[in-house]
């Protein structure tokens, strides 16, 4: 896929069409009929993105009454079905209803607005106050989460292999950064900077988690999907960022393929060129910052990151060495030649990716 002039489809799921491939092939009925389900309605849903493509996302305002600095949340329930964006059920400021899955996914959405604003600067994902939609109960036993380029959209998992897609608040997040993506340097979705598209998810997915939770580098788990797993499966989480290739091991799931540096880089024509597996590498060199600068990840390391996604210098065809550079010259430019600088060079080092 290239962006050919700026112009790219924009649709992003947490869980990657490797896994679902495999669930797929399943012998019991009830793990291969849910995956394969998903699969047809992502790749229908991927569709419809191509058919309308646009640059970033379509124009969206919030309401005349909309205070500044502050987010505004709207959850719509599909009720098990596929139209978006189905019945709305919670508006900004409503009292949480009995609804567990909607209450999440309002605070999930609140916990990443309050991320980027305070920690960036950031008025919702677009910089202007977007307002931020959320369809939960989407379709039966869906698989999945994805941001579509507008909105997000939770699945209630199938119970067998994932539970429900709002249980992980680094999930809610990480599509949510797909927004900020799509806004900032517009990554395309394949290859090395596909790969980097879905870092800079994970990377702000666990920045969230973090700072809702109040860990420390030190203290967080840097799992991304811990507790969207089934109690039947063999593993802690879709991906980790401190061990990438660990975060699952199981006979139906299969084994985590992430690399963690540039040694075992996955040369694949699947996943839009690797895109959920390479990103392992760029998320180790952020764990390895972070936990070497300590503290919070999001006051030092994020900051440099973000720097990077949002200034202006970023291509949306990078390669992890372009990235890397970019990271260093903004780690210079705002702590100059001090602990920052020398944590994200290491970092970059460790994982075999060469600065430029």
């Amino acid at each position: 896929m290239t962006t050919n002039g700026g112009f790219q489809p924009v649709f992003c799921t947490i869980v990657p069409p490797h896994v679902l491939d495999k669930l797929a092939r399943a012998e019991d009925p009830a793990v291969a009929g849910p995956a394969r389900r998903t699969l047809q309605r992502d790749a229908f849903e991927r569709t419809q993105r191509r058919l309308t493509t646009v640059i970033g996302a379509p124009a969206a305002t919030p309401p005349a009454d909309a205070e500044a600095g502050r987010p505004h949340r709207t959850i719509y329930d599909a009720r098990h079905r596929t139209a978006l964006p189905g019945e709305k059920v919670r508006a900004e400021g409503d009292e949480p209803g009995r609804d567990a899955t909607v209450n999440r996914a309002y605070a999930g959405l609140g916990a990443t607005y309050e991320l980027f604003l305070t920690a960036f600067e950031r008025d919702s994902i677009d910089g202007s106050g977007l307002p931020l939609n959320a369809t939960v109960h989407y379709d039966e036993d869906y698989n999945n989460a994805f941001w579509n380029g507008e909105q997000m959209v939770f699945g209630d998992g199938d119970g067998e292999i994932f539970l429900d897609f709002t249980l992980a608040v680094d999930v809610i997040g990480h599509e949510l950064a797909h927004g900020v993506t799509q806004y900032t340097a517009n990554l395309a979705y394949f290859g090395q900077s596909g790969a980097l598209n879905e870092s800079m998810s994970d990377v702000f997915g666990s920045l969230i988690k973090q700072r809702t939770l109040g860990q420390t580098a030190a203290e967080a788990d840097w799992l991304i999907g811990a507790g969207l797993l089934a109690p039947r499966v063999t593993g802690q989480a879709l991906r980790s960022m401190k061990a990438p290739g660990t975060a699952y091991d199981d006979d139906v799931l299969g084994k985590d393929p992430q690399p963690a540096t540039m040694a075992d880089y996955v040369h694949t024509g699947r996943d839009n060129g690797g895109v959920h597996i390479n990103s392992g590498i760029p998320n180790h060199a952020f764990y390895l910052a972070a936990t070497a600068l300590g503290g919070h990840a999001w006051e030092r390391a994020g900051r440099v990151w973000y720097d990077v996604l949002t200034g202006g210098e970023l291509t949306e065809d990078a390669l992890f060495a372009d990235f890397a550079t970019l990271t260093v010259k903004a780690a210079r430019d705002r702590y100059g030649a001090g602990d920052e600088l020398t944590a994200v060079t290491k970092a970059w080092e460790q994982v075999g990716v060469r600065t430029l």
